[in-house]
């Protein structure tokens, strides 16, 4: 089974990975419309890229250039529509009285990747997810610029930082320690987080106990075949080497869905491996139905790859 791809003459485009609950979904494009395609670890997905890469645009409309954008921008926008997100977005600042609800959490990516931030209440764990965090726990809930305050303290005390590039989260993502190493260290970061109440933080923002979130279970990150003898399922488990660089005019990338982290997809392929799609990279693109022929193999990969951690890049397309 393959996961449907819209085809480009009726001018969808793909909008990246969603996670509005706890499972992925592709998001769709075409003008003011919005569709999105459930995807389901275990079954095929694949495409086709065709033609040259759009702008996004910002805040759901649609980029009044048409402009080209490069082909590694995880971005997906021109330089206008990149300002124009940002401008409205929480992180700029420019939203002192908004009325809603935000909640600051501590995020676990790895071993000695620890982040901490916010998000509106009302979206739940959806942010933590499109981050692709392994674990978590909220630490406190009030208004905006309290949430901020607090997000800017512990950062300067934990000497924590606020964003953590998704290059390094892929290269430890195939060797996580075990669930209780991974609740230890969002305790620990937690606890070190809590002795600063009444150091910097703000009234008005009440804490919440701890409650460690594992997400190794919602990514599929533990979904592996039998172990062989003497060996854990961890370790069994097929590691990610290699992740797109980029996609090309005619590029294929076609696989079976194993696993989902963040914007990232984890697809098995002909060879046994396993290529991480950052799929903030086929935003813009028109995408078709991979051919016939990838359909009965099941995998199909031709567009440049690169190293996962070692930044070394494969030769060629394949």
């Amino acid at each position: 089974m393959t996961c449907a791809v819209r085809e480009s003459g009726g001018g969808w485009r793909c909008a990246g990975v969603r996670w509005p609950r706890e499972v992925p979904e592709l998001g769709w494009s075409r003008g003011g419309d919005r569709r999105v395609s459930v995807l389901a670890y275990g079954a095929g997905l694949g495409f086709r890229a065709v033609g040259e890469r759009h702008c996004v645009g910002a805040r759901g409309n649609v980029c009044p250039l048409g402009a080209v954008v490069p082909g590694r921008s995880t971005g997906g926008r021109c330089a206008e529509c990149a300002r124009l997100d940002r401008a409205h977005s929480v992180a700029a600042d420019t939203m002192a009285d908004d009325p809603r609800t935000y909640r600051v959490y501590l995020a676990w990516f790895g071993p000695g990747m620890v982040k901490v931030g916010i998000t509106g209440e009302e979206r739940g764990a959806a942010r933590l997810r499109e981050q692709g965090a392994v674990a978590f726990s909220w630490l406190g809930r009030g208004p905006l610029m309290a949430a901020r305050r607090t997000e800017e303290v512990l950062r300067a005390a934990l000497g924590v930082p606020d964003r953590i590039p998704y290059a390094k989260k892929r290269a430890v993502r195939g060797q996580l320690p075990g669930t209780e190493e991974r609740a230890g260290a969002v305790a620990e970061l937690y606890a070190r987080a809590a002795a600063l109440e009444g150091r910097g933080w703000p009234e008005s923002l009440e804490r919440l106990p701890l409650e460690v979130v594992d997400q190794v279970g919602i990514f599929g990150l533990d979904r592996a075949p039998d172990p062989a003898p003497g060996r854990s399922v961890r370790e069994s488990a097929p590691a990610p080497v290699r992740s797109v660089r980029e996609l090309v005019d005619g590029g294929v990338v076609a696989g079976r869905l194993v696993a989902a982290a963040g914007p990232d997809l984890h697809l098995a392929v002909a060879d046994g491996g396993v290529v991480v799609l950052d799929t903030r990279l086929i935003t813009g693109w028109d995408l078709t139905s991979v051919t016939r022929a990838a359909e009965v193999t099941g995998s199909d990969v031709r567009v440049p790859l690169i190293d996962i951690g070692g930044g070394g890049v494969q030769g060629g397309l394949f």
